[in-house]
């Protein structure tokens, strides 16, 4: 018998290391469960908040049970056995290194993320495994006399958290979607939250959430591009329209209208367009995701704030803004819909001016207008009606010179043409409805526009006159002078507000360089040039000499000059003598004067 006892000692000792395999294989293929059945458990006893984003149906909630421990789904008995028998052999020590190397070796399996791309039901999978490793440890140290002590699972806790951390910011890098880091900003809120639960420290993770969440507004602003992107893309930039009272109450439920002229007759229009409220809209939604990030990550209602504010005010001047810009100089956008989209940013203005009571509402600080932050990003509307502005400007410009493309002006007519041009008639028909249409805009506005294409109009006929080449005559120049005329009529008679003269003023150069040559004034231009009493002050007598040598020209064509006559050889010297001083008379001319062809 005493022989046999070595024997059974060492079979007891293969049984119970037998059970203990067993038990270990056990809890490995039972982490999911366990630590799904925690974190659920965490989850429905109220710690956490996350219904409106993950919902779970009543099915669901029933089929967890929230008294279920993890000693309900795992038999710890082998390794109360197993640790009973190696102590009363005095092998206490081999059996405490063998559990500890192989949870260890469990710990580095659990841990290792897989290495690609993965589904949300991977993470969920993963941080359900890390969860119910953790909540095994935790059972065993609490459950038996030092086989385990708190340092060595606050070591094994350390490598989690390395390890999920550097997961995390790898595998996040790379998320496209906004709802995938939302769904495992959650889970890792709920992981912490169980974990927490069982006395490990989480502050890290949290601190990786945040990191995470810099990375989630970034996201939200590339979609959110998209979005705003779309809603310019199929808004018709006509006034909205309300049929009924009843339709304006329902309305201004989403929409401030306090800035906006209400009229008692229906149907009306609103002076903005649908995409002034559908902007709004989002810009309100952008708000409430942010905020809702920011949900369970022991972040103050001031911290809160702080953050939602920052992620608001790169909404506006990086998102919006470069939304407007792109559409602003798309090619495609008629001049009618830019007048309406300098119109819907005034609106949008006002109605933002608002958000930062919004903020502040949505994130539960003091809604104390006095000292709430200003967002300044709504400075971008601001830009985009300036470059709006500047845009109508310059297609209007464009259109004018689509209009002078046309033109073909007969320098040596044989008679005085007596009504104006058709190009030019065509474009001051097309200006006069275009100024009409911009009535809903500010006055300095209107203004703005007008005065620029007067002027352009003025430009583009001095630009004709001075460098068209050939000769002309007297007649080719009265009947140019005839638009000169028809383009100072317009202006006079262009019913938007301003003062009186102010845009025929914008003709002057060109007005008083056709009388130049009409009158041939050539000793009183010479005579006044700079000084108070000069009649065509507006007048550089540089494009004076070059027009003058083709004046010139014309004569030769006609051979007075063949003859070689005393009379024509003087008025030539005449000619020649006039351009000469014109030339002298402006200082920026260093080379010799142009030359007067006979």
């Amino acid at each position: 018998m005493r022989e046999r006892i070595p024997k059974l000692r060492e079979n007891i000792k293969g049984a119970s290391m037998t059970d203990l395999r067993n038990f270990l294989e056990d809890v490995r293929a039972k982490s999911e469960k366990i630590g799904m059945l925690a974190m659920k458990q965490t989850q429905y006893r109220g710690s956490l908040d996350l219904s409106k984003r993950n919902t779970t149906d009543t099915s669901q909630k029933q089929a967890v049970d929230l008294d279920t421990s993890v000693q309900d789904m795992v038999d710890f008995s082998p390794i109360y056995r197993c640790m009973h028998i190696f102590t009363v052999l005095g092998e206490r020590e081999t059996f405490e290194g063998y559990y500890h190397r192989q949870r260890w070796h469990q710990a580095r399996l659990v841990l290792d993320f897989p290495s690609t791309q993965v589904s949300m039901q991977a993470y969920r999978s993963y941080f359900y495994q890390v969860a119910g490793f953790f909540v095994v440890e935790d059972t065993v140290l609490n459950t038996t006399q030092g086989l385990i002590t708190k340092h060595t699972v606050n070591e094994l806790w350390e490598l989690a958290v390395s390890k999920i951390a550097s997961a995390l910011r790898t595998h996040t890098s790379l998320f496209s979607e906004v709802q995938m880091v939302r769904s495992v900003k959650e889970l890792v809120v709920l992981f912490c939250e169980t974990l927490q639960s069982f006395d490990f420290q989480v502050s890290q993770l949290y601190d990786l959430l945040l990191e995470t969440r810099e990375q989630y507004s970034e996201l939200l602003m590339r979609t959110w591009y998209t979005v705003i992107k779309n809603i310019f893309a199929v808004d018709n930039y006509t006034p909205m329209r309300m049929e009924a009272e009843e339709d304006l109450q329902v309305f201004a439920r989403s929409f401030p209208l306090e800035d906006v002229a209400i009229e008692e007759s229906y149907p009306q229009d609103l002076p903005f367009s649908e995409f002034v409220p559908m902007v709004y809209g989002q810009i309100k939604e952008f708000i409430h995701k942010c905020a809702g990030f920011a949900e369970n990550l022991n972040l103050s209602h001031t911290e809160t704030d702080e953050m939602v504010r920052k992620s608001t005010n790169l909404l506006l001047t990086r998102t919006v803004a470069a939304c407007f810009s792109e559409l602003i100089h798309d090619d495609r956008l008629r001049l009618s819909q830019l007048v309406q989209l300098s119109v819907n940013t005034t609106y949008l203005e006002k109605a933002c001016e608002g958000l930062s009571s919004f903020i502040a509402n949505t994130t539960g600080v003091s809604s104390d207008t006095s000292m709430l932050p200003r967002i300044y990003g709504v400075s971008c509307f601001t830009d985009a009606r300036a470059d709006s502005e500047d845009q109508i400007y310059t297609r209007l410009q464009q259109r004018i010179d689509e209009f002078f493309e046309l033109s073909q002006y007969q320098w040596m007519s044989p008679e005085v043409q007596t009504a104006p041009s058709s190009h030019m008639d065509d474009l001051l028909a097309f200006l006069g409805s275009t100024f009409l249409s911009l009535t809903s805009l500010p006055d300095n506005v209107c203004m703005t526009a007008c005065m620029s294409s007067c002027k352009h109009i003025a430009r583009r006929l001095f630009d004709i006159m001075v460098t068209e080449e050939g000769p002309f005559n007297q007649n080719g120049l009265r009947s140019f002078a005839v638009d000169v005329k028809r383009c100072e009529e317009f202006a006079v008679s262009l019913p938007l507000k301003g003062i009186d003269g102010t845009y025929q003023l914008a003709f002057g150069p060109i007005r008083q360089m056709v009388d130049l040559f009409i009158n041939m004034d050539w000793s009183a231009y010479l005579a006044d040039y700079g000084t108070g009493k000069s009649r065509y002050p507006r007048v550089r007598p540089t494009p004076v000499a070059r027009v003058l040598c083709r004046f010139r020209e014309k004569e030769a064509k006609r051979g007075l000059l063949s003859g070689l006559r005393s009379g024509d050889r003087d008025r030539r010297r005449l000619l020649e003598t006039i351009v000469k001083r014109l030339w002298e008379l402006d200082p920026d001319n260093r080379g010799p004067p142009p030359v007067v062809l006979g």
